[in-house]
C-alpha cells in the first residue's frame, strides 16, 4: 500500500494561547545557546539534521519548558530560534525565515534578502520554499491545511524546512520536516519526516508508485477543460478518485521506526517516560562525586537540581538519535508552562542559561574545561544508566519538584 516515506508520526493536540514573555525570552536564550553549542561541536549543518528529526525537535522544545506533547512546540521553538539566531546570523552562519500565518508569507522576501547578502541563488530558494509548501498542502492531501512555514538556511545554501498543518475538525496538528541533504526529488518521497496523528487513508501524490498518475495529471492539464469535466461526469465518480485511480494513491502514514504518539492528556505520566534513562540523569545529578565535575562544582551556587537540568540539556546537544524516543523525559529539565510535570523553576532555568553561556564563552578563549564538564554530564548519566540499573520513584520525583517549586520560583501560565 502506498505511504509517505517518513521517519515517524505523532499525535500533536492543538493548544491555544500564547507563550508568556517570561518563558519566551528564556526559550530564546537557551535555544540559541544550545544551537551555538551544536555549531561549535559539530558544525552548522548538524543543526539542520537535528531540526529535521521530529523526535529531537520535540525533545528540544520540552527541555526549553514548553508543553511536552502539544503542537505549540513548533511555533514557539521556531519563533525563539528566529529571535535568537537571526541577530547573530553572520557569526553563526544560519538564518530562520518565515513563521506562522502572515509571517509565513514573508518567507520569499526574507530569502531574497539573505541570498543577496550571502551570494546565493535567491530565486531558486524562493522556488524551493514554495514547492515544499505546495507539496505538503496539495500533493499530500491528508486533511491538514498549512498555517506555519519556517525555512532554515545556512550561509552555504543548505536548508531545512519545518512546517505545520491544522485539522480544526479533529483538533489535531501535523508537522512536516524536510532537509536539503536528503531531498533527491520534490515530487517523489521527499520528506525527512511527517509528524502527526495517523488518521488513516490519505491522498499521496509523492508516493513512488504515483509516477503514472502524475503523468496522467500533466497530460490532462493540456486537454480542453470542457472535455475533461465531461469525461469525469460520465464516469460518475468524485473527481479526486477519477484522477488517481490509476496509481492507487490512497495510502496511510507508515511507521518507519521514529514514531511518537503524543497523547491528549497534559500531565506527564509514568508510562510517558523511560524511567531507566531518567534514573541515570537523577543519579548523575544527585549522587555523583564532586571531583567528577570539578570545574562545574566550583560555580558559585550550583546545586544538584541545576545539574539535573544541565544533564538533560547536555543530552540534547550530545545525545544520539536513539535517545529522543521519550520527549516527555526532557520536561524534567525545566518543567512545563502548563505546570506538567511541574511548574517552570525560573531560578534553575536562569542558572542553566548562565552556566551554558559561560561554558561557550570560555571555550572561545580556549578554556574548554567547563564545556567538557557539561558534555561529561551526559556521558556520566549514560554510564550509570547502562551499568547500574538506576531506580527512580516517578511519583516521588514529581512530588519533590513540586514541594520545592516555591524555592525555585516555579511559575505556570
Amino acid at each position: 500500500m502506498p505511504s509517505i516515506r517518513n521517519s515517524g508520526h505523532a499525535d500533536l493536540p492543538l493548544h491555544t494561547g500564547v507563550v508568556p514573555r517570561w518563558l519566551a525570552d528564556r526559550m530564546m536564550v537557551l535555544g540559541t545557546l544550545i544551537t551555538e553549542s551544536l555549531i561549535d561541536n559539530f558544525g552548522v549543518d548538524e543543526v539542520l539534521t537535528r531540526i529535521s528529526d521530529p523526535l529531537w525537535f520535540q525533545s528540544f522544545g520540552a527541555v526549553m519548558g514548553m508543553d511536552w506533547h502539544s503542537s505549540g512546540i513548533t511555533t514557539s521553538v521556531m519563533y525563539a530560534l528566529k529571535r535568537g539566531l537571526n541577530p547573530r546570523a553572520k557569526e553563526l552562519g544560519i538564518y530562520i525565515c518565515g513563521g506562522r500565518g502572515k509571517y509565513s508569507r514573508m518567507t520569499p522576501g526574507e530569502l531574497l534578502e539573505i541570498a543577496d547578502q550571502e551570494n546565493l541563488n535567491g530565486d531558486e530558494l524562493v522556488r524551493t520554499s514554495k514547492l515544499v509548501a505546495k507539496v505538503d498542502n496539495n500533493a499530500v492531501q491528508d486533511g491538514f491545511q498549512l498555517y506555519q512555514h519556517n525555512f532554515i538556511l545556512t550561509k552555504t545554501g543548505n536548508w531545512a524546512v519545518v512546517q505545520q498543518g491544522m485539522n480544526t475538525a479533529e483538533k489535531k496538528a501535523r508537522r512536516y520536516h524536510w532537509c536539503s541533504t536528503n531531498v533527491r526529488s520534490f515530487i517523489e518521497e521527499p520528506h525527512t519526516a511527517v509528524v502527526g496523528d495517523n488518521k488513516g487513508k490519505i491522498l499521496n501524490l509523492t508516493d513512488s508508485k504515483a509516477e503514472d498518475s502524475r503523468s496522467s495529471i500533466l497530460e490532462m492539464s493540456r486537454e480542453n477543460p470542457d472535455r475533461v469535466i465531461k469525461e469525469i461526469i460520465q464516469i460518475g465518480k468524485p473527481a479526486s478518485q477519477t484522477l488517481f485511480l490509476q496509481g492507487e494513491l490512497f495510502g496511510e502514514l507508515e511507521n518507519k521506526g521514529r514514531s511518537i504518539v503524543m497523547p491528549s492528556h497534559h500531565e506527564v505520566l509514568e508510562q510517558d517516560v523511560d524511567l531507566k534513562r531518567l534514573g541515570g540523569v537523577l543519579a548523575a545529578a544527585y549522587e555523583s562525586q564532586p571531583e567528577n565535575f570539578e570545574e562545574l562544582m566550583l560555580t558559585p551556587g550550583l546545586g544538584p537540581r541545576t545539574l539535573q537540568s544541565l544533564a538533560l540539556v547536555s543530552e540534547v546537544i550530545y545525545g544520539t538519535p536513539s535517545r529522543f524516543n521519550d520527549p516527555a523525559r526532557f520536561s524534567f529539565a525545566h518543567g512545563g508552562k502548563d505546570g506538567h510535570p511541574f511548574p517552570v523553576p525560573l531560578k534553575i532555568y536562569d542558572e542553566s542559561i548562565r552556566i551554558l553561556h559561560e561554558s561557550i564563552e570560555k571555550s572561545k578563549l580556549g578554556f574548554k574545561d567547563k564545556s567538557e564538564c557539561i558534555k561529561r554530564l551526559h556521558t556520566t548519566a549514560l554510564h550509570i544508566e547502562q551499568n547500574c540499573s538506576p531506580e527512580v520513584d516517578f511519583n516521588a520525583a514529581i512530588k519533590y519538584e513540586r514541594e520545592h517549586s516555591k524555592d525555585w520560583d516555579g511559575k505556570t501560565v
